[in-house]
């Protein structure tokens, strides 16, 4: 099967494959197998055959249940429904307020990172955290031959924080993970002018990406508090997500080459 990073959809403007991505081992992300995306509901007929054809079987819907029933996903032939919306309806469960608990873990301070404080917190969530345990436990559940997409609606901030832990799980490196965010962006951009970008501007467009300003360091609000808090992924995975090492291990071996 051809790698694609954007696959052209009627309805969907940011439906990609997270694959292709270089870990710090010299190891690759799987192509056709983890897609991310933004919101299904307006999806072809020849959108969901074109999905049904790369056996994405499990579609994990990240948004909240009032957008799950003002605007539903349209299914596909064998595809399986997951509700696992990230956001917390109940402030209490913000562990990231418990001065303790921030203490104990060595929670960084965002600073002026609005948006990365934002992410920080739903990281911390007892629910969000539960929802993202769920993810990963499709994943590591998911046979060999087929193939799994999650989404919100725009594909950026839910998605993008469920990318940034999938990404981080199998050792990307955080400015490669903060482009994969951005380029929800560019691709907005372009389908303002109703077209789609090839990898050559794909590539020029990551080329450009200054993740020193804007939106860029939003995303290590993730990132860099699993590394202060956690030490790495694998500490985070087995304490907050409550996974065991074979998992993690099972998990990697699934999703790199």
């Amino acid at each position: 099967m051809k790698h694609d990073r954007i696959l052209a959809l009627d309805g969907p403007r940011n439906f990609r494959d997270i694959g292709g991505y270089k870990n710090d081992k010299g190891q690759h992300v799987k192509w056709n197998k983890i897609y991310r995306s933004d919101s299904l509901s307006s999806l072809s007929d020849e959108d969901e055959q074109k999905l049904a054809d790369r056996r994405i079987t499990v579609d994990i819907d990240l948004r909240s249940k009032y957008e799950q029933n003002a605007a539903p996903d349209r299914r596909w032939p064998n595809v399986r429904y997951v509700d696992a919306h990230i956001y917390s309806e109940n402030r209490k469960e913000n562990k990231g307020d418990n001065k303790l608990y921030r203490f104990i873990h060595h929670i960084p301070d965002m600073g002026d990172n609005y948006l990365g404080e934002i992410y920080q917190q739903v990281l911390l969530n007892t629910h969000s955290q539960h929802m993202f345990a769920k993810i990963f436990a499709e994943l590591i559940e998911l046979p060999e031959e087929d193939a799994l997409v999650y989404h919100c609606s725009a594909g950026k901030d839910r998605t993008g924080m469920t990318s940034a832990l999938i990404l981080t799980a199998l050792g990307v490196d955080d400015d490669t993970i903060a482009q994969d965010y951005l380029l929800t962006n560019e691709l907005y951009n372009f389908a303002l002018a109703k077209q789609y970008p090839d990898d050559n501007q794909i590539a020029k467009m990551v080329s450009k990406m200054n993740l020193t300003k804007g939106e860029g360091p939003a995303i290590r609000g993730i990132t860099e508090t699993i590394r202060a808090g956690w030490g790495d992924f694998d500490g985070f995975f087995k304490k907050e997500l409550h996974f065991s090492q074979s998992d993690l291990d099972r998990f990697r071996k699934m999703y790199l080459e």
